[in-house]
């Protein structure tokens, strides 16, 4: 008989084994040691024990599900940071109970949607959150530039190109409205990651922030913005020349939610996407 318990109430080896024996077959491999697993599922990702379930069969591991809770896109948000079952446990109803419990932690916490990612092509996840009442709403894609010497080395002589501490990124990020922000990029995961830095762009004139550039020491940039006015003039490319001198960085990445201007400049300064790519799931409760 299959025994369902909360994150709270076991050891954190038996989520570890859940989740990577459950992901053991998946699109992606997944090669993080119990550490990092725990460093990134459980900091930034924003997961937490109370809203992660465990499935065993006896004292064995067999499934899990990771949730966390946040305000997105203006609503309180169960999100699902993985569903994994051991493969020779499937269709045996053991996702489907996790899930239905992973609903109910939602609801009793006053969340308003439930919300994942999954990757484009894997149907089998797809179909099944399908039939629980998820809605593909978003597509995600991933761009990466291998080669930044491929960028353009010349810089917009009309602003200023500086680093700025996160408080005055904050700000600046919580004046945009109306703007729908991957999970793994919005303000709260940025917050709770290590090693980011934050530049910004500046009119020479009067000294205006006219753009942000939040990037870690690895190329990731998590987040990209000028203002309406000033876009198309080669701010972008500017600061991300200026972040890359700066870091000393030899390869970007970046993913976001539909975003055609943003995908149609990285294009445009050599960036290529990736074969992989996921949609964004809601369900509202």
């Amino acid at each position: 008989m299959m025994e369902y318990k909360c994150g709270l109430n076991v050891v954190f080896d038996d989520i570890y084994e859940a989740f990577t024996s459950g992901f053991s077959d998946y699109i992606i491999k997944f090669s993080l040691i119990k550490d990092d697993f725990k460093d990134r599922f459980f900091g930034p990702e924003g997961n937490s024990l109370d809203n992660t379930f465990v499935a065993y069969d006896g004292k064995k591991p067999i499934g899990v599900i990771l949730g966390g809770i946040k305000e997105f896109d203006g609503v309180k948000t169960m999100r699902c940071g993985a569903l994994a079952v051991r493969p020779e446990y499937r269709k045996m109803g053991v996702a489907q109970k996790l899930f239905e419990i992973h609903k109910e932690q939602a609801i009793l916490n006053g969340c308003k949607q439930l919300f994942l990612e999954v990757i484009a092509g894997n149907d089998r996840a797809i179909n099944f959150y399908k039939k629980q009442g998820y809605e593909k709403v978003y597509n995600l894609s991933y761009f990466r530039l291998e080669d930044v010497s491929k960028l353009s080395k010349k810089v917009n002589e009309a602003i200023l190109i500086k680093q700025i501490d996160y408080s005055e990124f904050e700000n600046f990020y919580k004046t945009i409205k109306g703007v729908h922000i991957n999970w793994q990029n919005d303000i709260e995961y940025i917050k709770n990651s290590n090693n980011n830095t934050y530049f910004a762009a500046y009119t020479k004139g009067n000294s205006l922030l006219i753009g942000v550039l939040c990037i870690n020491n690895l190329g990731k940039i998590s987040f990209i913005w000028v203002e309406n006015d000033y876009r198309c003039k080669g701010i972008a490319s500017s600061v991300i020349s200026f972040a890359v001198k700066e870091l000393s960085l030899s390869k970007l990445f970046i993913s976001f939610p539909n975003n055609s201007l943003l995908e149609g400049f990285l294009k445009k300064v050599g960036f290529m996407k990736d074969k992989i790519s996921q949609y964004e799931m809601f369900l509202y409760l």
